[in-house]
């Protein structure tokens, strides 16, 4: 009966390994690190400039329904709703739901 299930077995300790221990200790680790530190700014740094390149990429180079969409509505809905997530006191939901909303808003008013 566990042979029918081997595979499922190895691939769910081997996805633990590869993830939870890290994350474990991760934790375990971040606990001792203080929050001002230079080596922390730089982290924050390193994620943030990931998050912008991937979504960067998103806007300029996307795939699915998104591809037909014209670049300059996606950049006007990325650029105004930076600007509200800014002047809303960087709540991301509303940098979330504005562009979302104005890309909605520009498909219909261009008839996509």
């Amino acid at each position: 009966m566990i042979e029918d299930y081997w595979t499922f077995i190895v691939i769910a300790v081997a996805g633990f390994l590869a993830t939870d221990i890290w994350r474990w200790l991760g934790v375990v680790a971040g606990n001792r690190l203080n929050e001002e530190s230079e080596a922390l700014y730089w982290v924050r740094a390193v994620a943030t400039a990931l998050v912008m390149a991937v979504t960067a990429k998103l806007i300029v180079f996307p795939n699915g329904m998104l591809a037909d969409t014209p670049l300059w509505l996606r950049l006007g809905a990325a650029g105004i709703g930076f600007a509200v997530f800014l002047v809303t006191g960087r709540k991301v939901a509303v940098g979330v739901a504005v562009p979302m909303g104005l890309l909605i808003a520009g498909l219909w008013w261009i008839g996509v």
